[in-house]
């Protein structure tokens, strides 16, 4: 399902609008059946409130986990089509099926991590960076 090529906001936000359809979906099969994969683009921001490391890719996709934890498994990733998320040496990350849980067995926070902005933290520990 294509969801267009001009998404804009806050990442962490955007994660939440994007949560919610997935659930949607997934509980209701509206506004389509599953299995379905959701794909969008565009430039969504991130103010810093914190003193962690991440970028936008990475602070959107960890948000949509925390959003969707416990919810059927999926493999969610998010890139920076000009190679690199924010300041770090990814351009993104891929969220695999257990990155919360392995994160959490690892002593991470993702909701802490979140906070301080440093979901590239959270992410070159327990997702796959791209």
């Amino acid at each position: 399902m294509n969801l267009g090529d001009s998404v804009t906001g806050e990442a962490s936000e955007v994660a939440k609008t994007y949560a919610a359809l997935a659930r949607q979906i997934a509980q209701y099969a509206d506004p389509i059946k599953p299995p379905v994969a959701l794909i969008s683009g565009g430039e969504c921001t991130v103010t810093v409130r914190g003193s962690g490391r991440g970028g936008r890719c990475t602070e959107f996709l960890l948000s949509l986990a925390v959003e969707l934890a416990g919810a059927r498994t999926s493999m969610r990733f998010a890139c920076d089509t000009d190679g690199i998320d924010g300041s770090e040496d990814n351009a993104g990350a891929v969220l695999l099926p257990g990155s919360l849980a392995r994160g959490a067995r690892l002593g991470l926070d993702a909701r802490k991590l979140l906070a301080d902005n440093d979901a590239y933290g959270f992410s070159r520990r327990s997702m796959t960076l791209s």
